[in-house]
């Protein structure tokens, strides 16, 4: 029997949900994508379970899109990547709309895809040697659908900065780009992340927590629908272009790009 990509354990009304590809440095392809979709769905539904926590096993939180799943894109057809753009966007929104809260154990890098995935978390823990980055725009690609949620985290100019670069940054670095809440140390960090995850459990009313966090996205999320619609739609167009092709091309092939 194939074991699980996303494993599921609930303890004291916390949900820990962990990406189970190590082997992978926890890479997203569509099966990963689906299963931490319907974990989140199922702790939703759990009347045990008050908080989440979103892990990973081994030493990488995700390094996005792994490369068997970048091949098949490029042989995709338009609808099957705007489809592929919706079940993205699907997980992300499923975390961001969750009544319940979820909290981000970063112990390894999160790039790409994987830093979008920790992006849309409520409260994010990392440890200070882990590195951030959106480097789509170094593959041909494009952050369409984490900008959305990014630019509601920050500012316009820090934006621009990290997306337009695809440069990579440090857990401070992060933490001053107002990206993540706490940088603890790595020996530290489960303890750190149970307890703050157990003050909400014990201190705060479930129906508060869930109408504050509702409360707050209604006051950020002007729009959102709209721009995450408009973002799947280019996150397809762009797997049709030259740019794409090429750049996933080298990157399999390990080859430097010539832009």
């Amino acid at each position: 029997m194939t074991e699980p990509l996303v494993l599921y354990s609930v303890s004291q009304r916390i949900a820990t949900l962990s990406i189970n590809r190590p082997e992978k440095r926890n890479a997203l392809n569509p099966e990963l994508v689906s299963q931490l979709t319907a974990a989140f769905k199922k702790a939703e539904k759990d009347n045990n379970v008050k908080v989440i926590i979103l892990r990973a096993e081994g030493s990488t939180f995700s390094a996005g899109a792994d490369l068997a799943y970048l091949q098949q894109l490029q042989q995709n057809t338009y609808e099957e990547n705007l489809a592929d753009s919706e079940n993205l966007k699907n997980l992300f929104t499923t975390i961001y709309y969750l009544p319940k809260i979820v909290i981000a154990q970063v112990e390894g890098h999160a790039i790409a895809g994987g830093c979008g995935l920790a992006t849309v978390c409520d409260i994010i823990f990392s440890v200070p040697e882990a590195n951030f980055g959106y480097t789509e725009v170094k593959l041909g690609f494009v952050p369409a659908i984490v900008s959305c949620f990014l630019l509601r985290k920050t500012s316009e100019t820090i934006a621009k900065r990290i997306l337009l670069s695809g440069a990579l940054f440090n857990a401070q670095e992060a933490l001053n780009y107002g990206l993540i809440t706490f940088v603890t140390k790595r020996e530290e960090i489960t303890l750190n992340v149970s307890n703050f995850a157990l003050s909400l459990c014990n201190e705060a009313s479930t129906n508060s927590l869930m109408l504050t966090k509702q409360l707050i996205g209604q006051v950020t999320n002007a729009d959102l629908d709209k721009c995450l619609s408009e973002a799947v739609q280019i996150n397809a167009k762009v797997r049709e272009t030259d740019d794409f092709k090429k750049g996933i091309a080298a990157f399999i092939s390990k080859e430097k790009i010539n832009w």
